[in-house]
């Protein structure tokens, strides 16, 4: 466990610059990601939130079962939180692709529609969020980044802004666990939430 919360944290100092990044920028980067492959299925995660002074405050894991109906292009992903404090959460997201690189998400919590896009190992998508801190509900914005490594380990950074001033960072590390597909994730040739999180 140390040893991934080595690498989240080695992971986060590398991703500090997201914020001048467009999707564009991994159109021919590799290996492909696509969402509805990589999560449907058992997938596993585990992250930390720092505050905007990069201070730790939260540890979690996260078991997540994904399903995906190609009829409906609706992928329904049940997240199941596991954080350090002992507090327990469960989220469910419905997915819907709207298109051969986008898509559109909801979930409790989430104000409006979530809308991202893909390109290559690379996806982002932006949404609004009600934000339990301490007694009270924040509205913060989420800037979230997922990154499909070789091997098949996504990289997730997610920024959290409050009124455009960034209030916390989000780094979460997803590993899928249907071991018959692991090795084919992240092969393939050239053509990387938001959890939730206190300010305490």
């Amino acid at each position: 466990m140390m040893g991934k919360l080595a690498a989240l944290l080695a992971a986060m100092a590398l991703l500090t610059g997201c914020g001048g990044m467009k999707i564009e920028d991994f159109s021919n980067g590799g290996p492909t990601l696509t969402l509805e492959e990589y999560f449907d299925g058992r997938a596993r995660a585990w992250g930390v939130f720092e505050d905007r002074f990069g201070n730790l405050r939260r540890q979690f894991t996260v078991d997540i079962e994904g399903d995906w109906d190609p009829e409906t292009r609706t992928l329904t992903l049940v997240e199941d939180f596991d954080y350090r404090d002992g507090e327990t959460e469960r989220r469910v997201w419905t997915l819907t692709k709207t298109g051969s690189d986008s898509y559109e998400g909801t979930a409790d919590g989430v104000v409006g529609t979530a809308r991202g896009k893909i390109a290559g190992n690379a996806f982002n998508w932006t949404y609004t969020f009600d934000m339990a801190v301490g007694d009270s509900t924040w509205r913060v914005d989420f800037d979230d980044w997922m990154f499909l490594q070789p091997g098949g380990v996504i990289v997730n950074r997610a920024a959290v802004s409050k009124w455009g001033i960034q209030i916390g960072r989000a780094m979460i590390m997803f590993q899928k666990l249907d071991e018959a597909r692991v090795g084919t994730l992240g092969a393939s040739p050239p053509i990387g939430a938001g959890a939730r999180v206190a300010a305490e």
